[in-house]
Parts: C-alpha cells; sequence; structure tokens
C-alpha cells in the first residue's frame, strides 16, 4: 500500500487549530494513515516553544477518537534546551535521560501510551552510542515505540548503531528519514539548513541492500515545482536541474498530473515514504491525488535518467 506522510509543522502556529483540525480531518477522510511530528516543531517561530504541532495533533486525535487508525511518527533531539532560543546550538541532544523525559512529554502533548515510529532527530556526537541505543531500545522493549529510527543521520553512523543495538539484544533502527526530492543539489554544496542530511547514492544502496525503510522530507522543495512565488533553491542550479525539470514537466503533462504529484509518485514508486506537508485543502487533495499516478517503466526510466528523453 502507497504510504504519504503528511507533514505538520505548521499546525497550532500559522496553521491554526480550526484549520489543523480541518487538513487532518481531510487527510483521514481520503484515507491518509501517516502523521510525521516532533518534539519541536516549530522552535524557530516567534512566540512558539515546539510543542505546538504534537499538542495539535494530540488534541485532535482525542475528540477524533483515531488513535488507532493512524501511524504516528515524532522526534527527539533536536529541541532547543535553553528557553527561546531558535538556533540548534543548545539541542536536547540523545542522552539516556534525555531520550525518556521527551518521549513521556511527547506521550502527554499527543494524549496517547506509544508512538509507531520514534527517531532520533539529530545526531548527538556528545552522548555515547551505546547510551543512545540502549535508551531507543528500553522505549522499544517496553512498548512506548514501535519502532524506532534515526533522522540525518551519516550512513556510518545508522550502521554502526545497528550493529550495537544487534550485539546488545535490542531493537534497532529501522526507518531512516533524510532530505531528498526529484532534484538534486550540486554535489558537495553544502545546504543552508546545517542540520539538514541529503540522501545520496551511498544511502540508497545502503536501505535497500539492508531492508531499511526511508522516509524523505522537503520533498517538494517548499513549492518550487509549480510556484512562481518560491523559485529552486540556488544549490540545485546546475545543469541537471535544466534537464529534469523538463522531463518532470513532460511526465506530468502525459499524465494529467502536477510536477508535484509526479515527484511523489517517484518516490513512492521506489518504496520511499514522502513526507509532504500542507497548510490548505487544496494541497491535501493534490498530495493525496499522488497515489492514482502511475509511472509505466518508460517514464521512470526517463525520470531517472533525463538524457534517455
Amino acid at each position: 500500500m502507497t504510504r504519504i506522510a503528511l507533514g505538520t509543522i505548521p499546525f497550532g502556529t500559522t496553521v491554526d487549530e480550526a484549520a489543523s483540525f480541518a487538513i487532518l480531518d481531510r487527510f483521514v477522510e481520503a484515507g491518509g494513515t501517516v502523521l510525521d511530528t516532533s518534539n519541536n516543531y516549530p522552535f524557530w517561530i516567534d512566540g512558539a516553544i515546539g510543542d505546538e504541532s504534537e499538542t495539535t495533533i494530540g488534541r485532535w486525535l482525542e475528540s477524533r477518537g483515531l488513535r488507532d487508525h493512524v501511524v504516528l511518527s515524532t522526534k527527539c533531539g533536536a529541541r532547543p534546551a535553553v528557553p527561546g532560543d531558535r538556533t540548534l546550538g543548545s539541542a536536547e541532544g540523545l542522552s539516556g535521560e534525555v531520550v525518556r523525559a521527551a518521549m513521556e512529554a511527547s506521550l502527554r502533548r499527543l494524549r496517547t501510551d506509544r508512538v509507531d515510529v520514534y527517531w532520533a532527530h539529530i545526531e548527538d556526537r556528545a552522548t555515547p552510542l551505546e547510551e543512545q541505543v540502549d535508551a531507543f531500545g528500553a522505549l522499544a522493549a517496553e512498548g512506548k515505540a514501535l519502532a524506532v529510527g534515526a533522522s540525518n543521520h551519516a550512513t556510518w553512523r545508522v550502521e554502526r548503531a545497528r550493529g550495537l543495538a544487534r550485539a546488545r539484544g535490542v531493537t534497532p533502527y529501522t526507518d531512516l528519514q533524510l532530505r531528498h526530492s526529484y532534484l538534486r543539489p550540486r554535489p558537495g554544496v553544502p545546504l543552508p539548513e546545517s542540520a539538514h542530511v541529503q540522501v545520496g547514492e551511498e544511502v540508497l544502496d545502503y536501505v535497500a541492500v539492508e531492508g531499511l525503510r526511508l522516509w524523505t522530507y522537503t520533498t517538494l522543495l517548499a513549492g518550487a515545482y509549480t510556484r512562481a512565488d518560491r523559485p529552486i533553491p540556488p544549490h540545485y542550479d546546475h545543469p541537471g536541474t535544466t534537464r529534469r525539470l523538463a522531463v518532470l514537466r513532460e511526465v506530468a503533462g502525459e499524465l494529467g498530473a502536477t510536477p508535484n504529484q509526479v515527484v511523489i509518485a517517484w518516490l513512492t514508486a521506489q518504496g520511499i515514504v514522502p513526507i509532504v506537508g500542507a497548510s490548505t485543502l487544496a494541497q491535501v487533495d493534490e498530495l493525496l491525488g499522488a497515489r492514482d499516478v502511475k509511472l509505466d517503466d518508460g517514464q521512470r526510466a526517463r525520470l531517472e535518467d533525463p538524457a534517455l528523453a
């Protein structure tokens, strides 16, 4: 079954509670099931503290009685430990004490007794990896996390953590969450969002061989595929982008779909779970409409190698 995750960063802040509830209602009524949030969304907005997304989802889950009908994904590790900090300079980290306390706080806000996937949001190289593995493993053993994953981690760190988990007899990371879309940034160019980790060929090879589930964010480049007021970010400025955009638009025209829908369909055809944010009902309808977009072998080949077009 194709799974598309609804990104919920603005819920309870720039998208107020009433609008958030309407979006969530439309999403589940249309068959959507996966919600992705974090214990720090969106701390970087003035007036927000990072509780808002989880709190809004929790109120909605309780009011609708739908906890057993959704896959709930949340994260820890990147919440500022200093109130008012709008950077990651004081990120809480992944010590055993922090991971457990963060989970308990998320469960309270989400008004549930477990999450389906619990993520280490960013790396913490100051805390021994063994301690991190044990902390997530303990939550899995208690049934508070049905699966655990690593977000924005280097591949070698994930593999080392998985090896430690196996050796220690605890639940290993089974899911990865990284930045990925159809367009690819110029190799070696730092992303403006310093904490983001970009999917590369090594990651794709690793998840395929190891059988991990890959979730991807910034899937639609903040609207840049379709909105004139959202230009393609400069780190995607290279000849490959021009070729890929041309093929993307050709395929979208052939299928009577939007470029956004083709991007989502291309990712899900690879078994990837794309995380797509929505702030309007029309955006929910567009992202779920991607489930009906079927790429044939020729279209997939052209998308993956625009030189064939």
